[in-house]
């Protein structure tokens, strides 16, 4: 254990947390992901847990720990090898609820962050259009005023835990001629008229709901708005570093948990008399790959304790999912190369980590769209500025 930037507190956190997961999530994964329905009874084991409010504030039902709890809790939950069930619960926690205590108002907090933390209530962000993936300031969606509430229409797609949460946190344009600078985030309720959801058939993540979500003269009172109108884009922004280093944060633990696992087996497993962790070719590759996983690892720590302290780290969290999610999937494919036929049967992990393993440079900015977004910072000297 890294003890630059975990403590015997994080260590204990840690156990509790593997505990935890091996006793109440384990014995239910496969069942989850055959069905691609995660049950609720484990969203308020969770709460009871306090693991959904590790870094929100007491007054809410959270522990306010620091940002090292969180990755605990997120390389614990790659872990267990569903792609899926981790991506439901930091969806939840990381994304949806991040905006509710960033830009919401004490009465959504009352209302919607409480019974986050307690898992009584589930959310998703709605951000991702079906003609604008990554153009984030090109997004389509509307929401019209009109005196103490807004009209909302458009649609989503890709939303991960988009079929079965309670709420829906939205991006839409409040001024669709200002581009960027006219959109607001607003809170919506799942069982507002006009809301219809239909689940999409994933490669991979089968565990997770993930939906295209339509909005068909949506009506919700003005005081869901989020934060300030038209600040919706640096809002996004804002939290994306956020998003981009769990991303690499959840690839490095991935990776990490494929070389354990291959190496287990390749100590096991012989052929021509020895075990095939002996033979020098395969011994020189696990060498490659260990190093490749380390450096992310100790980057992305680097990262965290950097976003921790309240810097502004855009350009290193995109460079932390940028590099990472590309490792994450080097590592894995060749440890499924590492157990043979084995690999590619569904009874050993291998084959599932892969399928999941490979949505990491697609969601939350595809690879391209971040070469780009690094290539201005760098050759551009263009400055990303937090929400004001």
């Amino acid at each position: 254990m890294n003890n630059l930037y975990f403590t015997e507190e994080h260590n204990l956190f840690r156990k509790s947390l593997q505990d935890f997961l091996q006793k109440e999530v384990v014995p239910h994964i496969d069942k989850w992901e055959q069905t691609g329905e995660i049950e609720r009874f484990i969203w308020k084991k969770f709460g009871e847990m306090g693991f959904l409010g590790i870094k929100y504030p007491e007054a809410y039902g959270g522990m306010d720990l620091d940002l090292f709890y969180t990755i605990i809790l997120l390389e614990e939950l790659q872990k267990i090898n569903s792609g899926g069930f981790a991506a439901a619960i930091w969806a939840h926690v990381y994304l949806a609820m991040t905006h509710l205590d960033a830009e919401g108002s004490e009465a959504i907090k009352q209302k919607y962050l409480t019974p986050s933390i307690s898992g009584e209530k589930i959310g998703c962000l709605c951000i991702t259009e079906p003609f604008g993936g990554s153009d984030v300031a090109g997004l389509r969606t509307t929401a019209v005023k009109d005196g103490d509430s807004y009209t909302i229409n458009g649609s989503k797609t890709f939303i991960t835990n988009g079929i079965l949460s309670d709420y829906l946190i939205v991006a839409a344009k409040t001024d669709p001629e200002a581009g960027g600078k006219g959109i607001s985030i607003f809170v919506v309720d799942r069982e507002t008229p006009g809301i219809s959801a239909t689940k999409l058939d994933k490669l991979g993540w089968r565990a997770s709901d993930t939906g295209e979500i339509a909005f068909d003269n949506v009506k919700i009172p003005a005081e869901n708005l989020l934060g300030e109108e038209g600040k919706g884009f640096p809002y996004i922004m804002q939290h994306f570093s956020l998003e981009r280093l769990i991303m690499g944060v959840n690839a490095h633990a991935r990776a990490e948990f494929a070389l354990e696992y291959a190496l287990k087996y390749m100590s096991e497993r012989q052929a021509f008399g020895k075990t095939i962790d002996q033979f020098q070719a395969l011994r020189h590759s696990i060498a490659d790959l260990a190093t490749e996983v380390e450096f992310c690892k100790a980057f992305n720590y680097s990262v965290t304790y950097r976003l921790n302290k309240g810097e502004y780290v855009v350009k290193e969290a995109t460079m932390s999912k940028l590099k990472s999610t590309k490792v994450a999937d080097d590592v894995i494919y060749q440890c499924l190369q590492f157990l043979g036929g084995y690999g590619y049967m569904e009874d050993y992990p291998l084959a599932r980590m892969l399928r999941d393993s490979r949505l990491g440079p697609i969601g939350g900015g595809t690879s391209e769209i971040l070469r780009e977004i690094l290539a201005k910072i760098i050759i551009d000297k263009k400055a990303y500025k937090p929400a004001t």
